[in-house]
């Protein structure tokens, strides 16, 4: 009876370690959420010979959630994404246009918990969105909490 109950405190005192270890991991990271993308890509192809020419034009929607997603995880530590619009501190909107050729085609929006935008703009590739859009996210998250101290 005593193995048993030495057994169930060391349980528990690891679990509350492990519990503890892993509010803090996240204790003082901005929370942002990723809506679903609704990018859209267009392409096409044309030729032309002496009699006529041939052409086709195709396009359709191109989701990136999941590459955005994946992209701010491993460019923006500082931050935790999280699929719970409520938890959110922060909502990325990014969007890509495609067919525009060297032009910026990656939009993006950065709002707080407020629905204010804070940042936006318009990149050629959405590794540079995510990085613009990160250092604006950590940047206003730094001074939220300089204001709370």
């Amino acid at each position: 009876m005593r193995k048993l109950t030495k057994l169930t405190v060391f349980a528990l005192a690891t679990l509350t370690t492990l519990v503890a270890s892993a509010q803090s991991k996240n204790e003082g990271r901005a929370r942002v959420f990723v809506p679903v993308s609704d990018s859209w890509s267009v392409g096409g192809e044309l030729t032309i010979f002496d009699e006529g020419g041939v052409g086709e034009v195709s396009g359709g929607a191109r989701p990136q959630t999941a590459e955005i997603v994946k992209t701010l995880h491993d460019r923006c530590p500082k931050l935790i994404v999280t699929r719970k619009e409520e938890r959110a501190d922060y909502i990325l909107v990014l969007q890509h246009e495609g067919g525009k050729f060297l032009r910026k085609d990656n939009k993006f929006a950065v709002f707080n918990a407020d629905g204010d935008a804070i940042e936006s703009g318009s990149t050629r590739s959405l590794g540079n969105a995510v990085k613009e859009a990160c250092a604006a996210m950590v940047s206003d998250w730094a001074e939220v909490e300089r204001s709370e101290r």
